[in-house]
């Protein structure tokens, strides 16, 4: 039996999707990917709020990630209740039930030389 690892909060400070890609899609379309684990026995509701430098926050955007398994969530395809916009700075808070560990990617394939970044989010104490 797994024991539940992570935390219930998680910031991810830094966030931009570009509105051009290269290369094949939807492998190399440009995007970004919130990884969450899930280690515990349980079912965890996840959500994800979005805030900009110059309007108000969207969502929350609701994602489940069953027991003991990982889901990978392109920002790209999150639409209700709205679509992310393209080109545009954002950062986002991803709230949990229970314990869950958050990886951040991005992929930039603007140019051929295609640019990849992942760090692990933020993750709030307590």
């Amino acid at each position: 039996m797994s024991t539940a690892i992570g935390r219930l909060r998680w910031a991810i400070a830094e966030g931009y999707i570009p509105g051009e890609s290269t290369g094949p899609e939807p492998a190399m379309t440009s995007h970004e990917t919130a990884c969450l684990l899930n280690t515990s026995g349980q079912e965890a509701h996840v959500q994800i709020t979005l805030f900009f430098s110059d309007r108000e926050p969207a969502g929350p955007y609701h994602i489940t990630v069953p027991a003991r398994r990982t889901r990978h969530v392109r920002f790209n395809d999150l639409s209700d209740p709205e679509p992310l916009p393209r080109d545009t700075d954002y950062a986002s808070l991803i709230e949990s039930d229970v314990p869950i560990v958050v990886q951040h990617t991005r992929l930039d394939s603007r140019q051929s030389a295609n640019a990849l970044i992942t760090t692990i989010a933020f993750a709030e104490d307590g």
